[in-house]
């Protein structure tokens, strides 16, 4: 009784509500954990297949495209953005009855839609995968491919539960299990590389018999770990599931009526991914996971950065909105958006300058094509860490029209780009740079548009000035990057782990404490709180 009653109060302790800053804090550090499993992960399953079995990694990486397509625009969508407003609506307003009947009528929906795909994708992913993912495959890495993307399949329906347990979380800001389930994901995947390749044996009895395929077995162990976690995070906040749908339930009505508008802008990201598979698959081996890692690392920072801080603020600007507390609600918006571009911007310039080190720790000894497609990702780090808080002033308004109409043209234009850069030959790069291209076009009419819906009151000349002064900031410090990188150049035998950190730990302090100190000289506001706490910290004990 006593081990139950210690348990719920350390769940109960963990499910307390946090500020803004606490929930940065805490996103962002369980994204750099999730971040550095994810490096581990990678490192250990390229030291086993990237130069032995390349049409294996390839093979797998594109075992992810359909699920993940299918997760994005079932749920992903419908929880970050349509959700959550809703939700807090009805919290604001006193209506806990008709925000539990959302909850659980969504559950249930999302849960019964996502394992009819599941179950489409174990029954088509021979076709999916032979005329529409990878075409350029051998048959080998084909029939491989078809084979993990039936294993994969279950995901979009254990995740589809998983995020709206945790979305429910979110929306009142308790962060901590939602932000521990992506770290309990990548240890799954860790756990099917280190044992479940050598296969599994119960009571004699050999139920697989191992290799790349346990790396699959893994991905869905992940999952279910992640599903575990959200269910304890439900602890103490008042949920009662029944196995109903209340179709008259208006949140309820509401969220469907916004779904399909955020689900195809989520779908369309993820088509151009589909579309990106389908044009590495006919560069040759390597080049699907060359593209693929090469993007992982890009969305490392931004999940960091823009993700962990936008989803902190999001709530916030829910509740201001349906409010109407407009300007709160600008201020708070201002305030994201100056927070994610003097964190977003320095570490997408340094990136491109230490890009051969960090592909180093995925790939021992590194791997000059993962190096060059992550350089040409440079642009797209930034502006996608900056398209996550400009899309929540949009949804947190429950605007979803407009980031879906300007997705659209964002997306044809990656297409064009995309397609005419690999006739031209610039190989899995060539796909970089146009994701590049759409992330800034997409982010600078979102940014327009928002400001012009504003009364043009978003924008002002403090905000202007203070990006300025950063921009300069961030290209003085990538100049320190540069020159540090020459001081501590990548060596031919610079091939492990060990002999690579140190230098690229060096390379990120010299440049993170130059960062500091111009932005302390160019008195840029959102410094003071970073000296005054490495001040605090230093000189404590002197009066």
């Amino acid at each position: 009784m006593k081990r139950k009653l210690h348990f719920r109060s350390v769940v109960s302790l963990a499910n307390s509500k946090l500020s803004i800053k606490t929930a940065a804090v805490v996103l962002a550090s369980s994204t750099l954990i999730s971040a550095l499993l994810g490096i581990f992960r990678d490192r250990w399953l390229n030291s086993l297949y990237y130069n032995t079995y390349p049409a294996g990694l390839d093979a797998y990486t594109t075992a992810f495209t359909v699920p993940d397509f299918l997760y994005f625009i079932i749920t992903s969508g419908a929880l970050a953005v349509t959700f959550i407003p809703v939700f807090n609506q009805r919290l604001v307003n006193g209506n806990k009855k008709s925000a539990w009947e959302l909850s659980t009528s969504l559950l249930n929906f999302l849960a019964i839609i996502s394992l009819v795909a599941s179950v489409l994708i174990m029954i088509f992913a021979d076709p999916l995968v032979r005329y529409v993912v990878a075409p350029g495959l051998n048959e080998s890495a084909m029939s491989l491919a078809i084979n993990m993307m039936r294993v994969i399949a279950i995901n979009p329906f254990l995740f589809s539960i998983s995020t709206v347990l945790s979305g429910m979380q979110q929306a009142v800001r308790r962060f901590i299990f939602y932000a521990i389930a992506p770290a309990l994901y990548n240890i799954g995947i860790i756990v099917g590389i280190l044992v479940f390749t050598d296969g599994i044996n119960i009571f004699g009895i050999q139920l697989f018999e191992g290799g790349i395929m346990g790396v699959a077995i893994g991905v869905v162990f992940g999952a279910l770990m992640q599903l575990v976690v959200s269910i304890i995070g439900l602890v103490g906040l008042g949920f009662d599931y029944e196995f109903k749908i209340y179709w008259r339930n208006q949140g309820f009505r509401q969220v469907l009526k916004m779904l399909p508008s955020r689900s195809i802008d989520q779908g369309i990201d993820y088509v151009t991914s589909i579309m990106n598979t389908n044009l590495a698959s006919r560069m040759g081996e390597q080049s699907i996971r060359a593209f693929q890692q090469a993007s992982s690392l890009r969305g490392m920072p931004v999940s960091l950065i823009g993700v962990a801080i936008s989803t902190a603020f999001f709530p916030k600007l829910s509740e201001e909105a349906a409010t109407n507390d407009e300007s709160t609600f600008m201020q708070t918006l201002r305030s994201a958006l100056s927070t994610i571009v003097w964190i977003s911007l320095p570490v997408s310039v340094v990136a491109f300058f230490i890009r051969g080190y960090v592909v180093n720790f995925i790939v021992n000894g590194g791997d000059a094509k993962i190096a060059s497609v992550l350089g040409s990702f440079v642009v797209a780090i930034f502006c996608q860490s900056l398209y996550h808080i400009v899309a929540r002033g949009y949804y947190a308004k429950q605007n979803i029209r407009t980031p879906l109409i300007i997705s659209i043209i964002a997306f044809v234009v990656q297409v064009i780009f995309a397609i005419a850069l690999s006739i031209m030959n610039f190989g899995p790069e060539g796909l970089a740079y146009a994701v590049s291209i759409s992330a800034f076009f997409e982010v600078f009419v979102l940014l327009a548009f928002l400001h012009k819906d504003t009364g043009r009151k978003l924008i002002n000349k403090n905000l202007v000035r203070a990006m300025f002064k950063i921009l300069v900031a961030s290209l003085l410090t990538g100049a320190i990057s540069y020159i540090a990188t020459k001081l501590l150049p990548l060596r031919a035998v610079d091939n492990s782990f060990l002999s690579t950190f140190p230098k690229f730990c060096v390379i990120c302090l010299v440049s993170f404490v130059s960062y500091i100190i111009i932005c302390w000289i160019m008195k840029v506001e959102e410094v003071k709180p970073v000296v005054d706490k490495i001040t605090g910290a230093l000189f404590k004990n002197i009066k």
